[in-house]
Order: C-alpha cells, then structure tokens, then sequence
C-alpha cells in the first residue's frame, strides 16, 4: 500500500522560513517524479514545483520561484520543500504527490494528507 506523509508545517512569522518534509512508502521512490502542491481556502489547488527522476526540477508557478527550493533524498524515499522569505500569501495546505513518470508531466496518482502552513504578517 502506498503512503505518502507530509510533515514539518506551521505558524511562521512573514519573512520566516520552514522546510516541509514528505516521506513515500510503498513504491519505489526513485522510479517517481514528485512534486509539491498547495489550496488555499476558498481557491483551486495550486502546483508549485516538480522534481522528475532525475533530478530536474520545473517550477509551475512564479510565485515560488527563488524562494521555494525542492529536493529529493532517494535513499530515505523523502522529498523536501525549503521554504524561505515567507509571504502570508503564502498561507495554505501544503500536499506532496507521487507520479510514475519521468519527467515533471503527467497523472499525480499518490497525494498525502497535507500539511497546513500558516504565515503572519
């Protein structure tokens, strides 16, 4: 059975940063793509950014980008977010996917729970 876990959410000062943390059990890892996705409430689900197989890495939005570093550790089956110059904006749930591609195109097929991350101003 596939699992995918998020952790290392939280309440976060503006300007502040966290590293999200999303272990996968059940598959074998380095064979996936992963990425990171976020909602808001009252909005649609976000991409924010991909990392195939291989290691490249695709951003899906702007709004992240040079602020929000993804990576992967294959041996541990875990896959990072470090989050820095927090935004409030920046305010929602937090969600890991698996998708059994090779590039950052493709079906997510496995999603965590989520992790909530909230930034004050």
């Amino acid at each position: 059975q596939v699992q995918v876990v998020e952790s290392g959410g939280g309440l976060v000062q503006a300007g502040g940063s966290l590293r999200l943390s999303c272990t996968a059990s059940g598959l074998t890892f380095d064979y996936y793509a992963m990425g990171w996705f976020r909602q808001a409430p009252g909005k649609e689900r976000e991409g924010l950014v991909c990392i195939s197989r291989s290691g490249q890495i695709s951003y899906y939005t702007d709004s992240v980008e040079g602020r929000f570093t993804i990576s992967r550790d294959n041996a541990k089956n875990t896959l990072y977010l470090q989050m820095n110059s927090l935004k409030p904006e920046d305010t929602a749930m937090y969600y890991c996917a698996a998708g059994h591609f090779s590039a950052c195109s493709g079906t997510w097929s496995n999603w965590g729970q989520g992790t909530q991350v909230t930034v004050s101003s």
